[in-house]
């Protein structure tokens, strides 16, 4: 069993920069593929970006390329979401998700996922 639980989130400036974390409990938390998702009001969650056991391998949704970075410290059972150049439309809830099947995790389909962390972006 693995619990996840986001922090981060906030208000921000369109510019501005945000860090969300990812916190894991359970002892394999180096062993699952990770990413995080986001759901603005009205729409579908949608992909964001993820992460590979050993971190060496990651993708990134066309719209935050080149903006958001995902790393991860399996020392500190923690993935990151470093978020620059935010716009009003990266505003939404922002949940991480983690499964042993990096594949399941793309398609939004992993085992496991956080609350979720609210990010407002101002105009």
């Amino acid at each position: 069993q693995v619990q996840l639980v986001e922090s981060g989130g906030g208000l921000v400036q369109a510019g501005g920069s945000l860090r969300l974390s990812c916190v894991a409990s359970g002892r394999t938390f180096s062993s699952y593929a990770v990413g995080w998702f986001r759901q603005a009001p009205g729409k579908e969650r949608e992909f964001v970006a993820s992460i590979f056991w050993s971190g060496g391998s990651t993708v990134y949704a066309d719209s935050v390329k080149g903006r958001f970075t995902i790393s991860r410290d399996n020392a500190q059972n923690t993935v990151y979401l470093q978020m620059n150049s935010l716009k009003p439309e990266d505003t939404a809830v922002y949940y991480c998700a983690a499964d042993s099947s990096a594949a399941s995790v793309r398609k939004g389909r992993g085992n496991y996922w956080g609350q979720g962390t609210q990010v407002t972006v101002s105009s």
